[in-house]
């Protein structure tokens, strides 16, 4: 009877070791699956911007790998200004949105507001009308505020460098 309650006890672990094998397997399988799928999912993701990301530097060797941030706009109340007196007495109105370098730029323009109004104001009531009815007086008045407010906010930095990148006139009313 001994030798027949041994055969039955080698059995077991057998079968057991064949459901280990085969979970062992299963998980491998799974494993690999579950990885190939996962690089596959980050590669159509991150593949596509990193090949958009080389077209762009390809085209355009000048521009930066990186994306860029969404621009940051900072709007401006209304200003009203009387201007230098032509034929008789003219004023303007103008509200404009300034683009900054980033939203740290910003919230510095807006610290600053009270000087960079005085500024602004102060290089309007020297213009006159004439000046800035034509497309060129206006793109030229942009560029005077935008010196005007980076030479507040930052007098030392370069020009490439400078906090407001540009100033947009989003109404301007001249009577």
């Amino acid at each position: 009877m001994a030798k027949e309650a041994k055969p039955v006890e080698a059995a077991p672990p057998q079968s057991g070791s064949k459901k280990l094998l085969i979970i062992i397997a299963v998980l491998a399988v799974l494993l690999v699956v579950g990885g190939a799928g996962a690089f596959f999912m980050m590669r159509s993701h991150g593949g596509d911007e990193d090949a958009e990301e080389e077209e762009a530097v390809v085209e355009a060797p000048k521009s930066r790998k990186k994306k860029s941030a969404p621009p940051v706009y900072v709007p401006m109340d209304a200003f009203t200004v009387n201007l230098v007196p032509e034929a008789s007495e003219q004023f303007v109105q103008l509200i404009i949105s300034v683009e900054v370098l980033d939203v740290q730029a910003g919230e510095q323009l807006k610290t600053y507001t009270p000087k960079i109004r005085n500024n602004v104001m102060m290089l309007l009531s020297s213009k006159k009308a004439s000046e800035l009815l034509t497309k060129e007086g206006k793109e030229k008045l942009a560029e005077e505020i935008r010196d005007q407010m980076n030479k507040v906010l930052d007098p030392r930095a370069d020009k490439d460098e400078w906090p407001v990148k540009e100033v947009l006139f989003t109404s301007f009313i001249i009577q």
